[in-house]
């Protein structure tokens, strides 16, 4: 790897911490919204990730258990960081002179990818889980979450190069 490819890594990577922790933020609050409206449950779509360590028992646990809870959030939270990682290397050039819409629709995309990889490419017991408390349109909203928290570092990134252009 030479050395400008690996700046752009470093530079993705920081973007991806502050993109990947708002799109997982953003996502668990609409899946803990969806748990507690589909099944009052809030707690239990957030299990589902548990999955990994603890088999398919933890994703259809509906109220909180340390185990579940805490290790879904933080697997989530890990491959929350690692698509965003991935969308900031392919979209992140030159994000800030885009529309909102491009970076949106682009979020949208990694969101989607994301989803097939999830659901269709991933053996079940590496999916996310929440499939097992969650009906389609729960499952929707929570991608699309996952799309607007994607973008966030954009914003937050132009607010403060709007701050240093006016200094």
């Amino acid at each position: 790897m030479n050395a400008s490819n690996h700046y752009e890594w470093k530079r993705a990577a920081g973007r991806a911490l502050v993109s990947g922790t708002a799109a997982s933020l953003l996502s668990t609050v609409v899946m803990s919204l969806a748990g507690k409206v589909e099944r009052n449950a809030p707690a239990g779509p957030i299990n589902g990730p548990g999955q990994w360590l603890f088999g398919r028992k933890a994703a259809r646990h509906r109220s909180f258990k340390p185990a579940y809870t805490v290790t879904g959030f933080l697997i989530h939270q890990l491959t929350a960081t690692g698509w965003a990682l991935l969308h900031e290397r392919v979209f992140g050039a030159n994000k800030a002179s885009q529309p909102i819409t491009k970076r949106l629709r682009n979020a949208a995309v990694t969101a989607t990818v994301a989803n097939v990889v999830d659901y269709r490419l991933t053996p079940r017991r590496l999916q996310p889980g929440f499939d097992a408390q969650l009906s389609r349109k729960s499952m929707l909203a929570i991608y699309a979450a996952f799309a607007v928290g994607l973008t966030v570092y954009d914003w937050s990134s132009r607010g403060r190069q709007s701050a240093r252009q006016r200094e």
